[in-house]
């Protein structure tokens, strides 16, 4: 189990646009499609990761609590399914409705959105206000498999609830820590 950590792309730093595949509808979604109207929740994740697989039921319960907040969710999957088939689209949809996902699971072929986000590790966790500018990068919380503590979501909840509440978020971000994403031989 490697241990990547993000690259903690600039705050302040306008969200790259995309359009992808939705693995549960099967239909393109763009960044302008999900983006909610208080702040955005961008997720790098994959199916067989042990650390997304830690933290499954915190990141569907933390989309419920802020979705009717205003603030939009979505999961990209970056993944080289020929060398990871687990990762596959079909398996996505599967794990997201496994998972109760209420948010796109989307499916990034090309590994341009991932390469443009600087995504580095799943999970990898970005939050960016109104007018789409990051103002959070990093990690869910302190847990991690095997390190005894709960999952509580408790970074990201309070850079949520301080772009809620218009409050300046901490500029000291802890990053977030996973396996890295499974880049393509090119």
């Amino acid at each position: 189990m490697a241990r990547t950590e993000s690259n903690m792309l600039p705050l302040g730093t306008l969200a790259p646009n995309f359009s992808l595949l939705d693995t549960v509808t099967d239909k393109r979604r763009t960044l302008e499609d999900i983006r909610g109207k208080n702040g955005t929740v961008i997720m790098f994740i994959c199916n067989h990761c042990p650390f997304v697989k830690h933290v499954n039921p915190q990141i569907a319960l933390l989309a419920k609590d802020y979705l009717l907040k205003g603030i939009g969710f979505v999961a990209i999957s970056s993944n080289d399914v020929l060398n990871y088939p687990q990762d596959a689209p079909h398996l996505m949809k599967e794990n997201a409705i496994l998972e109760n996902y209420s948010f796109p699971y989307l499916y990034d072929i090309t590994q341009e959105v991932a390469k443009a986000y600087e995504a580095a590790c799943t999970p990898d966790f970005y939050l960016f206000d109104a007018a789409l500018r990051l103002v959070y990068r990093g990690q869910l919380d302190d847990s991690r498999p095997g390190n005894g503590l709960p999952v509580t979501g408790a970074d990201l909840r309070m850079a949520l609830d301080f772009l809620l509440a218009g409050k300046s978020l901490p500029k000291n971000q802890k990053p977030s820590i996973g396996c890295n994403i499974k880049w393509k031989d090119h």
